[in-house]
């Protein structure tokens, strides 16, 4: 008898002992991410799709320019995974990186966490029924060295501004004197200058060919690596998480099959 209650009670022990390794694996976990703006649609579809794999898991979101992402992110914000447009403001935050491209000696990525995730292409898109007859990067040249086209671009400190001025240096042109002509408009991220395109305020813009598609709008050309470099954007934990297994789980999801069916079908190109 003494043997058959030794044995019960080993039993309720061990029984006890897994309930509540499950309840800790379970446990509810509140994860930051920073984004790109860029990634708005394909990242709230991928919550969704995450919340099967990962019913613990709230992904909470914050999407805005990288730039401002990064600067949030220096002055204390409260961030998970870091996933920027551009490798500039990621190699800002990484201290593996040398004085050039990191020259404040920042240290916010976590060791053998980065990666490059994804790949978008800089378009040229058209408001509905293109009222400019814009078909090329060669038209918006013209028009806007005789003043007949009105562009819209991301500011400088943002990427996907970044890359309009690597494209109009590209073609010789002069930001600041064509600022000054009246033939440009700015947006503080791509989400507003789709906006300003969507909306006809202007004849044409620069953006992302993912936001193209989001909005529905139509791309008449897209830029080469000659014209302004591959458009990256890389990915990281940062070492300031309090979730990291979490952190990393997430990020390794993002490099997977289903996730990438997401962003491919809005025209990112997977490269993790």
């Amino acid at each position: 008898m003494k043997k058959i209650l030794a044995l019960i009670l080993t039993l309720c022990m061990v029984s006890a002992l897994g309930a509540s390794a499950f309840a800790e694996a379970e446990e509810p976990v509140e994860l930051v991410v920073f984004a790109a703006a860029s990634m708005t649609e394909t990242l709230t579809e991928i919550a969704d799709l995450y919340k099967e794999v990962a019913p613990n898991v709230t992904l909470v979101y914050n999407f805005d320019s990288s730039g401002t992402l990064k600067t949030q992110i220096q002055e204390g914000a409260d961030c998970d995974v870091f996933i920027s447009a551009a490798p500039k403001q990621m190699n800002q935050l990484d201290i593996s990186k040398d004085d050039t491209a990191n020259p404040d000696r920042l240290d916010f990525v976590l060791e053998g966490t980065r990666i490059d995730l994804l790949e978008n292409k800089v378009a040229l898109a058209v408001p509905d029924g293109n009222p400019k007859n814009i078909n090329s990067y060669d038209d918006l040249v013209s028009g806007l060295k005789d003043g007949s086209v009105m562009l819209a671009m991301g500011n400088s400190d943002v990427p996907v501004g970044q890359y309009t001025q690597k494209i109009l240096a590209f073609y010789e042109l002069n930001e600041e004197d064509l600022a000054k002509a009246g033939v440009i408009t700015y947006g503080s991220n791509v989400k507003e200058v789709t906006t300003q395109v969507a909306e006809a305020a202007v004849d044409c813009g620069i953006i992302y060919g993912t936001d193209a598609f989001s909005a529905g709008l139509t791309v008449v050309d897209t830029a080469t690596k000659e014209m302004c470099g591959q458009v990256i954007y890389p990915a990281a934990v940062l070492n300031i998480t309090k979730n990291e297994e979490a952190a990393k789980a997430f990020l390794e999801y993002l490099r997977g099959e289903e996730a990438s069916a997401v962003f491919e079908a809005v025209g990112f190109s997977p490269l993790a």
